[in-house]
């Protein structure tokens, strides 16, 4: 029985002895075709088999930043802007009400340039964008001293709404109110505003404001006007009234009766 056991085993290892040959063969013969160190056991730097780009886990690329593609640099807008005042205005007319928004906006470039509009349309963005075309007409520009304060002590009124503006000695910007928003937009520090009229009117106050501030303007460049659509009337076949002389363009017939 010893002996048969002894065969056994001697049997046994030689079987395993061979199968790790086959292994170790097997692994040499996939590093040479591969070029990897398969023996290491590196699994970090192993070539993956379907052939792709070769991961780097914990390591990223330098420069590389979540998401930088996506962002870009929008160029920085001419005059910052801010609304005062958004309002529902209703019109009666014969089949019912029409609703339609009213957007007040100051604009200003926080270096002595300063304006006020608003504009209505059935629609906000709308609104908001005939604000921003009107208050860039009524632009005025300011001539401050040194240290962006006003000259003198100066007061405004307009309808109900009376305000009061003064220098100040390094007390910066003292306002409240729309008053303090157009001060800001018009870079004006140094100043202490005051409001003496009970009218919470914010577009009336906004407005006393920039006639105080009117009594500062000087003569200013005028801006460049922005690109508008092409003016197509006139051009038509019935609407070119100097050729021909006629209405309808080129002359008419004129058909006798036979």
């Amino acid at each position: 029985m010893s002996e048969e056991v002894t065969k056994e085993q001697a049997a046994g290892n030689d079987s395993s002895i061979k199968k790790a040959d086959t292994s170790a063969k097997k692994q040499e013969s996939k590093a040479a075709s591969t070029g990897v160190d398969t023996a290491s056991g590196d699994k970090l730097s192993q070539k993956p088999r379907g052939g792709g780009a070769r991961r780097s886990f914990g390591k990223r690329k330098p420069g590389f930043r979540k998401g930088s593609r996506f962002r870009s640099e929008r160029p920085k807008p001419e005059f910052e802007q801010k609304i005062i005042n958004i309002s529902r205005v209703t019109r009666v007319v014969k089949g019912g009400r029409r609703l339609s928004f009213r957007v007040d906006m100051v604009i200003g470039d926080k270096k002595g340039r300063v304006g006020l509009g608003s504009g209505k349309a059935t629609d906000t963005s709308l609104a908001i964008q005939k604000a921003f075309n009107q208050a860039r007409k009524n632009l005025i520009k300011l001539g401050l001293t040194k240290k962006h304060s006003i000259p003198y002590t100066v007061d405004a009124k307009v309808t109900s709404s009376r305000v009061e503006m003064m220098p100040n000695t390094e007390r910066g910007l003292v306002a409240g109110s729309t008053m303090r928003t157009v001060l800001e937009l018009a870079g004006v520090t140094d100043v202490t505003g005051r409001i003496h009229s009970r009218s919470k009117n914010k577009l009336n106050n906004a407005k006393a404001t920039i006639e105080a501030l009117r009594t500062f303007s000087v003569k200013m460049e005028p801006l460049k006007e922005q690109p508008k659509r092409e003016d197509r009337r006139g051009r038509g076949r019935f609407n070119n009234r100097g050729r021909g002389g006629g209405s309808h363009g080129g002359s008419r017939r004129t058909f006798a009766n036979k």
